[in-house]
């Protein structure tokens, strides 16, 4: 196990009554890309502003790249480069110009900064926009002149807060295949907070669960599968051609099985759900009992049905019971 380059321990911040951030705890470790998936207004961007130690905890520590972010937050921000939602630069400068003086800012020579700032242009893909003045640049490419200003720091750790919003599905696809490029060469760990669950699906290795303030699950997405729909992480979908008959006599057969949680008959469809993988098994019984199978699949759970559990189902709350 690599070591956690981020460390968060009860932390929690009211703001009066209102809880803002809930007894968070978390560990993300160097090299990894970790999401931090929730709605809005669910707490990331307080988490994060903990994290860079520019807002202070109500109680517990956060501990980021070996310093506590409220005891050592300059030597935090030394290490860690971050990129809010929305990227501000000075209109009236070149790409180029503007990374020059973010350099500068983060105490870079005036003999290295300018090589410097052509260098990470061009890892970000704009050596073709650098003379252009950035009140020409479209939301992508002020994002990635956004991840410039973050890189050109060397930082072991980026923390990027829904850093895709307003851009253009092509120019997401990009924007995230960079990050995790840029991740893999360099070693790079990535905190990525965002609203949207295909983005963090496509880039993160673990994601967390983050609503009203709570860490609700966290993990990879069998990890997190395991903890919203039990053990039961196996469902076999079977069509048949005929319709089945209410009761249908079969159903407490199968029950009786060992590895089977759940069965759901209706229509012309069965679906079993248990903690192995007995598809073969299955389809040898039907067969064996003169179904005919139209077709077989095999269901995993996604990010989509994640989602779903935590924010339309309205039974985040519950499972964080059952989990925690």
């Amino acid at each position: 196990m690599k070591n956690p380059i981020i460390q968060l321990k009860g932390l929690t911040k009211n703001y009066g009554r209102q809880i803002a951030v809930d007894n968070l705890n978390l560990e993300v470790y160097e090299g990894e890309i970790f999401g931090l998936l929730g709605p809005n207004g669910a707490g990331k961007t307080t988490s994060i502003l903990m994290m860079l130690g520019l807002t202070e905890p109500t109680r517990g520590t956060a501990t980021v790249c070996g310093y506590n972010a409220t005891r050592d937050a300059i030597k935090v921000k030394k290490k860690v480069g971050y990129m809010p939602d929305s990227v501000g630069f000075y209109d009236h400068m070149t790409a180029l110009e503007n990374l020059v003086y973010i350099g500068r800012l983060n105490g870079l020579s005036g003999t290295e900064v300018k090589e410097k700032a052509v260098r990470v242009l061009d890892l970000v893909g704009l050596t073709a926009a650098e003379d252009k003045k950035t009140s020409t640049f479209s939301r992508g490419m002020k994002q990635r002149l956004g991840l410039a200003d973050v890189l050109i720091k060397d930082p072991d750790l980026i923390i990027l807060d829904e850093p895709t919003l307003g851009i253009d599905p092509a120019g997401v696809k990009d924007f995230l295949s960079l990050i995790r490029q840029l991740s893999r060469e360099q070693n790079l760990t990535v905190l990525l907070s965002s609203h949207h669950l295909h983005h963090v699906q496509q880039v993160c290795d673990r994601v967390g669960i983050f609503v009203e303030g709570r860490l609700l699950a966290e993990g990879n997405l069998e990890t997190l599968s395991k903890q919203l729909f039990g053990k039961n992480g196996y469902t076999t979908v079977i069509n048949l051609e005929q319709a089945l008959p209410e009761p249908w006599p079969h159903q407490p057969v199968l029950a009786a099985w060992d590895f089977i949680d759940d069965i759901t008959s209706y229509g012309h469809t069965v679906e079993v759900t248990g903690s192995q993988n007995i598809t073969p098994a299955l389809v040898r019984f039907f067969v064996e009992n003169n179904y005919d199978i139209i077709n077989v699949n095999q269901r995993n759970y996604g990010l989509d049905d994640i989602y779903q559990k935590y924010f339309e189902s309205g039974t985040g709350k519950d499972n964080y019971k059952k989990t925690a």
